[in-house]
């Protein structure tokens, strides 16, 4: 059973999540400028709908980053649930020139696991290819990939959106965001866009930028890679250019609240309004199952690991058990679930704290709520 809370903090919340709403208070009580919401399903009953801050309100739809990838993992899911989708298949089977530059041995598994060495085209991609349902998906088609596939993994940070679309278009005859909303956002009520529709614009707030420490003199990429396939990139807003968010990239500027991601989680893995669940046991196992793990070629960072798409829990990303998958984003947000424990979590953040990536703060409550709902 929820109960309202007020005060610096709003919403609802579940009894037994005392310690957590005590908790969030305490992080608006300290931080005046911090905005976010939280929202959480336990067996597919909403357990926790929370927000507060000046920048944010209830149904505030942001750019999360990253987190936006999610889609593409539960889009691909439904292909593996309906068998239109062979993760040992060869991506070449459905879309033949990708087999150029010697990747027709390239499976449907290791592209989306970020081996097939495609984080960036050559010559770079530019933002009004990326933006475009097939024209970055031909380059990185026609292009060397930058190691062996399947001898290393990177983080294809854009492109794995491209790439993930024009598959789900060779198979299915539908863009990404086509199949992404007519199979799933629109069935199961997600509050999570790939792509505004202009009469929610009103609702649209901005990602603000984080703060840099002063003190902070670390470099921008820690690999030889990260250079060549970021970029200009940097320069473009994917938050809040109104070119990125009314497009949708499937990989890092989806639009939308934390309910809905929560949501989108809890209706894939436990069901939710006393719904089956739209993907099985079987296929939640295929593709939350750790694909990688080690040293990522483009950022450069030593304990990285991925499933289908998915990131995966590891010591520096501590969301959940083994089972556990999600992602996270770059200016703090993260959506994950845990089928050991039948939690759907999702923390949206407006200013998300340096240096970036998934909020220390978010980590540590989708653990928490794991270990408090399923004891």
């Amino acid at each position: 059973m929820t109960a309202p809370v007020d005060g610096l903090l709003q919403g609802t919340a579940d009894a037994r999540l005392d310690e957590v709403v005590t908790r969030l208070a305490g992080f608006l009580a300290a931080d005046p400028d911090l905005s976010f919401q939280a929202a959480a399903f336990h067996d597919g009953i909403a357990v926790l709908d929370v927000w507060g801050g000046p920048h944010l309100r209830d149904d505030s739809v942001m750019v999360p980053y990253s987190v936006t990838k999610n889609t593409i993992g539960l889009s691909i899911a439904l292909l593996v649930e309906r068998g239109e989708l062979d993760l040992d298949a060869l991506v070449a089977l459905f879309w033949p020139e990708f087999a150029a530059h010697g990747k027709g041995g390239v499976t449907v598994r290791q592209l989306l696991s970020h081996q097939a060495g495609l984080p960036q085209a050559t010559p770079a991609l530019e933002w009004d290819e990326l933006l475009d349902h097939h024209r970055a998906a031909e380059r990185l088609a026609a292009s060397p990939p930058f190691w062996e596939p399947g001898s290393a993994f990177g983080y294809h940070a854009v492109t794995i959106g491209n790439l993930a679309s024009e598959l789900v278009f060779r198979v299915t005859g539908r863009t990404l965001h086509e199949y992404y909303e007519q199979e799933i956002r629109a069935p199961h009520g997600i509050d999570f866009f790939l792509g505004l529709p202009p009469e929610l614009d009103a609702r649209r707030s901005p990602t603000l930028p984080m703060i840099r420490p002063v003190a902070d003199a670390s470099p921008a990429f820690d690999s030889i890679l990260g250079p060549i396939v970021f970029g200009d990139l940097g320069s473009f807003d994917l938050a809040n250019d109104e070119r990125s968010w009314r497009f949708g990239h499937p990989a890092g500027s989806g639009i939308g609240t934390a309910r809905g991601l929560a949501r989108l989680f809890a209706a894939a893995v436990t069901g939710v309004d006393g719904a089956e669940p739209f993907l099985s046991a079987d296929t939640v196992f295929a593709v939350g199952s750790q694909q990688v793990s080690g040293y990522d070629q483009v950022l450069g960072q030593p304990l990285r690991a991925h499933s289908i798409v998915f990131q995966k829990p590891t010591p520096q990303l501590a969301f959940g058990g083994p089972r556990a998958f999600g992602h996270d984003g770059a200016m703090g947000a993260l959506a994950c679930v845990d089928p050991d424990t039948g939690v759907a979590f999702a923390w949206t953040i407006a200013r998300g704290p340096w240096p970036g990536g998934a909020d220390p703060r978010a980590v540590g409550l989708a653990r928490d709520l794991g270990r408090i709902l399923s004891s």
